[in-house]
């Protein structure tokens, strides 16, 4: 409407002075004009309000496809207890998924545990032990030296169990293959992969505080008459001990990537592996 006042006084002018109306081509009235005077907000207020809304669903959109990984929002920890869990027996965690497939993967009632499988299980675990503190002890990542002193350390624990093994006559054998193919393997790691090594680190120490607890009581029961080794004792509080290790791990992957994360959890499973192989030898 802007443009047809200018064109209604015009003429009326012209009308009271007797001159014939001026073209359309007019200085005034031009088609310059006409265009300048038709353009002069429409278009733009039509292209920028598409724009804004388009940003503002992009933005929407980016934010709901940003993924959730299970357990999260409470720090890395609880994303490899998830993981952890459901490489679990129904039998052995209410999480679990895996399917019983290994001897070692059934109910402990149904065990049949002998001594001199016993003995292997607690050499080989003690190789595996030695060789996890020794890497954090002399720590090719500065990361490991996080986890020093922690008070889950276990290699102590297991010489003591050990030497009493022999005070009651029995011969300590030497590590297997299932102990020397883990502690290799933990060494390799150690050097060239951190994200995979805590993985097995994480694994190891946290399994062993939890069901490896309820195996050894449960195996005690059977061959031992009752008597609880040393590798089930700590000294102090244990979940105030585990409390401790969870908040340096959740510190140390704060650093890590999603990747770098995503990796550390794919490793779970072959912790898992090694871990099962060592303790299926109570059952030879």
């Amino acid at each position: 409407m802007a443009s047809l006042t200018p064109i209604s006084q015009s003429q009326s002018l012209f009308n009271k002075t007797r001159c014939p109306p001026k073209p359309l081509t007019s200085p005034n009235l031009g088609s310059d004009f006409l265009l300048k005077k038709s353009s002069v907000s429409i278009p733009r207020m039509s292209t920028r309000v598409p724009m804004k809304a388009a940003g503002v669903v992009s933005a929407t959109t980016a934010e709901k496809a940003k993924k959730r990984y299970p357990g999260e929002s409470k720090g890395f920890v609880e994303e490899m207890r998830f993981v952890a869990m459901k490489l679990h027996t129904k039998d052995q965690a209410k999480e679990g998924e895996k399917e019983v497939k290994e001897p070692q993967e059934r109910p402990v009632a149904k065990w049949e545990p002998t001594v001199d499988g016993y003995l292997k299980f607690l050499v080989d675990s003690k190789l595996v032990y030695d060789t996890l503190e020794g890497i954090v002890e002399n720590a090719p990542f500065p990361t490991y030296s996080e986890f020093r002193n922690t008070g889950l350390e276990r290699s102590a624990k297991l010489a003591k169990d050990l030497e009493w093994f022999k005070e009651q006559g029995h011969v300590i054998p030497e590590p297997s293959a299932p102990g020397v193919t883990y502690a290799e393997y933990l060494k390799e790691l150690s050097e060239k992969d951190p994200q995979a090594f805590l993985c097995h680190f994480y694994n190891i120490y946290f399994a062993h505080s939890a069901g490896g607890r309820m195996i050894g009581k449960k195996v005690a029961e059977m061959i031992l008459d009752k008597k609880e080794l040393e590798f089930y004792k700590w000294d102090g509080e244990l979940p105030q001990l585990l409390q401790n290790v969870r908040e340096k791990l959740n510190k140390v992957a704060q650093s890590w990537t999603r990747e770098e994360k995503n990796h550390c959890l794919e490793e779970t499973e072959k912790s898992f592996k090694h871990s099962g192989e060592i303790l299926r030898l109570i059952l030879s």
